[in-house]
């Protein structure tokens, strides 16, 4: 397999309290999941790959991607363009001045290069990709008038917009209900696969994990504890996986 994303002892530091201690994996065009307790450090790991870092964070260790090493001079050419980000709950990310359709149309003109015409035709064709029953009527919604579930289709057709070649999903399912929760993870489920997308999925979720990705990386307190195959989860030998898995929810229980 051909690594498409590498990180080499990356570390992020506060001052002098250390977040994430000496993180190394390597992935190629491939689902990877991230679990572990809130605090872990997953979406501190997501943020250091595409260098959003809170203000006073400091970065070590070598990033690579696509073969070349990520710093502050060249990750502007990846970020948004061949990186792209997820984030938690879309309504807190759309920019709640610009209809949809504005921001999607920015995100197509600026990353692909295309005339005001055929960025609104792609904008209107990728919201209905993403399967919304209106496409016209979402465009001209601003964030605050969407729905959880509309939200959370409306971010990922931004950020899927530029074709990256990695998308990082920061919980994309976590503050929606259980039956469209199972919609978004399908399209996206389909969307990656027709674009051979590499995914890193930050969630809680172990079952949605198991199910969806490749490997899993179990984090605890800011390191990766244990790396094995999506579908040998429930075999997990490290203790902090096994409380884990105990700890899931049941109907049944």
């Amino acid at each position: 397999m051909t690594s498409l994303l590498v990180l080499d002892d990356v570390r992020v530091r506060f001052r002098q309290h250390e977040v994430l201690h000496g993180i190394d994996f390597a992935m190629g065009r491939e689902r990877v999941g991230v679990v572990g307790e809130s605090g872990a450090g997953k979406s501190m790991l997501g943020r250091a790959v595409m260098r959003l870092l809170p203000t006073g964070a400091a970065l070590s260790g070598r990033i690579a991607f696509d073969g070349v090493t990520l710093d502050d001079g060249n990750i502007g050419a990846a970020r948004g363009r061949r990186i792209a980000l997820i984030p938690q709950d879309p309504r807190f990310s759309l920019n709640p001045a610009m209809t949809v359709g504005d921001q999607l149309t920015e995100v197509l003109r600026a990353h692909r290069r295309l005339s005001r015409g055929d960025a609104r035709r792609e904008t209107l064709r990728l919201l209905d990709a993403v399967r919304l029953r209106d496409p016209e009527l979402v465009s001209g919604r601003y964030a605050h008038q969407l729905s959880g579930g509309i939200g959370q289709r409306a971010m990922i057709a931004m950020m899927l917009a530029p074709d990256p070649d990695l998308l990082i999903a920061d919980e994309p399912t976590s503050a929606l209900d259980a039956s469209v929760a199972g919609g978004i993870l399908a399209l996206l489920d389909a969307e990656v696969a027709r674009r051979q997308t590499g995914v890193i999925l930050i969630s809680h979720d172990l079952d949605l994990v198991a199910s969806f990705c490749d490997r899993v990386l179990v984090m605890r307190d800011g390191a990766i504890v244990e790396t094995l195959r999506a579908s040998r989860l429930a075999d997990a030998q490290h203790p902090y996986t096994r409380q884990l898995l105990a700890a899931r929810l049941r109907l049944e229980g």
